[in-house]
């Protein structure tokens, strides 16, 4: 019986093992950190053999086939040694594609994924398919697999995913946009990220689509240099397109495959320009997975958005609170900057990957009146904006920020929580940065 090696024993982790057992390998997990009590007991349920704290390389390097956690580098030196054994090392995604014969609609880019991808399956559900949602959001993909038996899945993938596949290939592919991030994971180079992205349409053919932001400088001129096979279905906002979707003054237009479809921006429950592109990208998909257009029309006025995303949390004598957490890049923080019209306190700072904060200097000098730090090593943000904003605060809690933000406010005004960062020096992911963010702010 062929050996399946789990490193990583977290969402992914576990549904790759429940997957592996399930089609015949046997499986050990192993996770250098500790196993949280809701996966050792799934595991312990299924019987299989895990290990946290620590890796037997013995057993590891023993393995057939390796799937790693997207948050393991690999780089790391276990991983090496396993690349020089010869070992496979792939992703979850590359793993459960081989168990299904869904239809696949990948979702990639650095901001904007998760809205689309949501809205995307939102738009699927409305037309009655069925559909499932996984991979960087909600259940693990593999466990799904497992477990489940869709028609679609729509998959919100990392380029750390991305890195690790073989033979992955999504009939629709959706590239949001490229900004920089997570350069601390491509030896701080940009194109070593680009090209990451790109992988997402690596194995497509002439029969497969590739959904793209028009607009955006980079994916263009990477286009350009680096053909693919697939069919490019562009979005844009400043440029009318032969096929795919464009704005004409208000209305959304759509081409694709001889299907029309209009709509005006005023029915878009989202706010702002970056939801308009988001929009398109989902409708675009749901086009061709033949989603009737009354019923793309309706589910679009339905969506409700992303937690922790622009997240709307209270209003308090006059000042509205924001909860933004899920900013953890410059580009994604620039979005939120530029979406509210208010006078903002800005609540920023977390673990830097490696960010230029230099885009942001025109929307900070208009429109931000204090910043509030709020991490562990806050001297490139000091550095940035010291000189350019009169009022700056360093604090080391949530509950903390969230006070001094109440006191520097006055009405009219909006308190922002946009890290640009991510979250790991103070919180243990985004959703718990959201999260304290929005009972500090209740507890006011």
């Amino acid at each position: 019986m062929a050996l399946l090696v789990v490193l990583g024993g977290g969402e992914s982790g576990v549904g790759t093992a429940i997957l592996g057992q399930k089609v015949g390998f046997e499986v050990f997990v192993s996770d250098k950190g500790e196993i949280k009590d809701k996966y050792s007991k799934v595991l312990e349920h299924f019987e299989i053999e895990w290990e946290s704290g620590q890796h037997t390389e013995t057993k590891i390097l023993n393995a057939d086939l390796v799937m790693k956690s997207p948050g393991i580098p690999d780089k790391v030196p276990l991983v090496q040694k396993l690349v020089e054994n010869g070992v496979p090392v792939i992703s979850e995604i590359e793993f459960a594609s081989k168990y299904t014969d869904a239809n696949l609609i990948g979702i990639t880019g650095s901001n904007g994924k998760t809205t689309t991808t949501m809205l995307t399956h939102h738009l699927l559900l409305g037309g009655a398919l069925n559909a499932g949602m996984a991979g960087n959001i909600g259940d693990s993909y593999a466990k799904m697999v497992a477990e489940q038996n869709y028609d679609h899945y729509v998959l919100e993938i990392s380029s750390f995913q991305l890195d690790g596949i073989v033979d992955f290939k999504p009939h629709i592919a959706i590239l949001t946009n490229i900004t920089p991030d997570h350069l601390d994971r491509y030896e701080y180079k940009f194109e070593n990220y680009i090209a990451s992205k790109f992988r997402i349409a690596m194995n497509q053919e002439a029969s497969d689509y590739l959904i793209y932001d028009a607009d955006d400088p980079i994916i263009s001129s990477w286009l350009n240099k680096n053909p693919v096979q697939s069919k490019l279905i562009p979005f844009s906002l400043k440029e009318k397109q032969q096929i795919g979707a464009w704005l004409d003054n208000n209305t959304i237009r759509m081409n694709v495959e001889h299907k029309t479809l209009e709509m005006s921006t005023d029915i878009l429950a989202l706010e702002g320009q970056h939801n308009v592109k988001n929009t398109m990208a989902a409708s675009l998909a749901a086009l061709l997975v033949n989603v009737r257009k009354e019923t793309i029309r309706q589910s679009i006025q339905s969506f409700q958005g992303v937690p922790h995303r622009l997240e709307k949390v209270l209003k308090i004598n006059h000042v509205e609170y924001v909860n933004d957490s899920k900013a953890t890049n410059v580009n994604a923080t620039y979005y939120a900057l530029d979406g509210i019209k208010k006078p903002l306190v800005w609540i920023v700072g977390g673990v830097d990957k490696g960010n230029d904060y230099s885009e942001l200097m025109p929307l900070v000098r208009e429109k931000v009146k204090a910043i509030i730090c709020l991490g562990m090593d806050n001297s490139k943000l000091k550095e940035a904006f010291g000189n350019v904003i009169d009022l700056m605060v360093e604090t080391y809690s949530m509950e903390e920020a969230v006070k001094v933000a109440y006191k520097i406010s006055e009405r009219g005004d909006a308190v922002l929580l946009s890290p640009a960062c991510a979250s790991f020096d103070l919180f243990e992911n985004y959703e718990d940065r959201g999260n304290q963010f929005k009972s500090a702010v209740k507890n006011l």
